[in-house]
């Protein structure tokens, strides 16, 4: 008869897991970014679709040709590197130069994400990063605007889309301001029913709020993501602008135009809740939310450009890990020194 042996393991924590993959969550957030890619091509036609189709492929590749280049296992199957592409995607202007979508893919994979070690380790949100790169190289392509819900959108592409690579673009007569603009440069204030139902211009999938919000509240109940950051952001928009419109309503939109305009909801649902470059303590998410919060509000207002939220973000992902710093609880058992 043979005796059992039993082996004691030790491990470090945490000791209870959730169950849930990296890729398990990133499929999930996935799905949760279709409807709004969707409704962005409902609203834009053709021109929405090949710029998403653009900005993934060129995220996907890129990190498999990366993977294959310094003779790692391609990490394209974890689903991140997707989700990478999706939301560049839905940051860009619709009729944006194919090859333009395609380099700051590039850009945004190679040197935010790859260089810094991978999934895991990027400090910036990568399609942030992308954004920012397009907008700082093509200032003047990334802020021409495509009308939503135009009659022949799935029957015809704006000029500029095919534009041959370093060629100047050249766009079709008809053009829309997003409503930030307008109430930047106009003092125009959209109503807040079109903003929640996506009836405006705007980059591809900043358009209708109430599908974001449905995706978020998807991922925050599956405890895929960490509602506190974009409650914080909410709630500190939502104060500050309404402050501000009580005290002069002329000068100041209200908060419902603030929430709703733009690329808020889509950087607070999906962007600023980056697992990787956000804060992982719950006050630490806190203080994180209201910082971009009022970041968004100060540049949205008195800044030289009517948004501000990829600035937003980006500025509080440099920040992050020194806010998880100052707050990090005491371990228990110790003094407070």
């Amino acid at each position: 008869m043979t005796a059992r042996r039993d082996t004691l393991q030790i491990h470090t924590s945490p000791h209870i897991a959730s169950g849930a993959s990296v890729d398990t969550i990133m499929r999930n957030v996935v799905w949760a970014l279709l409807p709004v890619a969707a409704f962005s091509v409902y609203s834009f036609g053709l021109a929405a679709l090949f710029t998403l189709l653009a900005a993934t492929a060129s995220c996907v590749l890129t990190e498999h040709l990366m993977c294959r280049f310094a003779a790692r296992p391609t990490t394209v199957k974890d689903w991140s590197v997707t989700i990478t592409g999706l939301l560049y995607g839905l940051t860009l202007p619709p009729a944006l130069p194919l090859w333009m979508v395609v380099v700051g893919g590039m850009i945004g994979v190679a040197m935010a994400k790859f260089m810094f070690g991978g999934l895991g380790y990027n400090a910036f949100n990568p399609a942030l990063v992308s954004r920012a790169f397009l907008q700082a190289a093509f200032p003047a392509a990334m802020t021409t605007w495509t009308p939503a819900m135009l009659p022949d959108r799935f029957t015809s592409v704006p000029a500029s889309v095919f534009t041959f690579p370093f060629a100047a673009p050249v766009y079709d007569g008809a053009s829309g301001a997003t409503p930030l603009s307008l109430m930047k440069f106009d003092g125009q204030v959209t109503a807040t029913g079109d903003l929640l139902l996506g009836l405006t211009s705007g980059s591809t999938g900043e358009t209708c709020a109430v599908l974001i919000l449905v995706g978020g509240i998807y991922l925050a109940a599956r405890r895929m993501l960490n509602w506190r950051i974009p409650a914080a952001i909410f709630a500190t928009v939502a104060l500050l602008s309404s402050l501000f419109h009580v005290i002069d309503p002329e000068a100041y939109p209200p908060a419902g135009f603030m929430l709703f305009s733009g690329g808020l909801m889509l950087g607070a649902v999906f962007m600023a809740t980056d697992m990787v470059a956000s804060p992982i303590t719950a006050l630490g998410s806190v203080i994180y939310g209201i910082l971009i919060g009022v970041l968004i509000t100060v540049i949205r207002l008195w800044g030289g450009m009517p948004e501000g939220v990829m600035y937003a973000i980006l500025l509080a992902n440099a920040v992050s890990p020194h806010i998880d710093h100052l707050v990090q609880p005491r371990v228990y058992g110790t003094g407070r020194g």
